[in-house]
């Protein structure tokens, strides 16, 4: 299996089960959309802001579809100036590469600086897909093991109305 070693063991300590799903690099939605087809899942898209200190990270996820303006998303949170993170910053955090962001690199943040925004909608999900750390695979879990794992990495989340 591809992906972080470490991950599969946390998931398999916290008793969750996965669906794994190799695919060629995909790191883009766009051209991970394509290897999707047959995974009954809501797939998701994550992004990494920094506040304009550069003291404050934020994961934001949603629904791979939804589009996201980074002003509305400014408005909606009231954290300041947002702007994607860089790699540097991406690495140092969540010990992940452009391309493979996903919450599952909170298994890093082991001060939990990273503070999670999470679109409803997703509230509705049975299952949710995120790469495993790397861009190469795509694992499947259920909505409420989702909530296990992020209760399980103390890192702060909230969901909000992104829609």
């Amino acid at each position: 299996m591809n992906g972080d070693p470490a991950l599969y063991q946390v998931l398999e300590s916290l008793n969750i089960g996965f669906e794994y799903h190799e695919h060629p690099p995909v790191p883009t939605v766009e051209s991970a959309m394509e290897h999707w087809a047959g995974i009954d899942a809501t797939h998701c898209k994550n992004l990494f802001f920094r506040n304009h200190k550069g003291n404050r990270h934020y994961l934001v996820i949603l629904e791979h579809t939804n589009k996201l303006a980074i002003r509305d998303l400014e408005q909606m949170l009231r954290q300041g100036k947002l702007s994607l993170a860089s790699d540097r910053r991406l690495a140092d955090n969540l010990g992940l590469t452009p391309g493979s962001v996903t919450p599952f690199g909170l298994i890093n943040d082991k001060a939990n600086h990273v503070y999670l925004f999470i679109d409803a909608n997703l509230k509705k999900a049975r299952r949710l897909s995120f790469h495993p750390n790397i861009n190469t695979a795509t694992i499947v879990i259920g909505y409420e093991d989702f909530i296990r794992f992020l209760d399980w990495s103390g890192n702060g989340y909230e969901f909000i109305d992104l829609y």
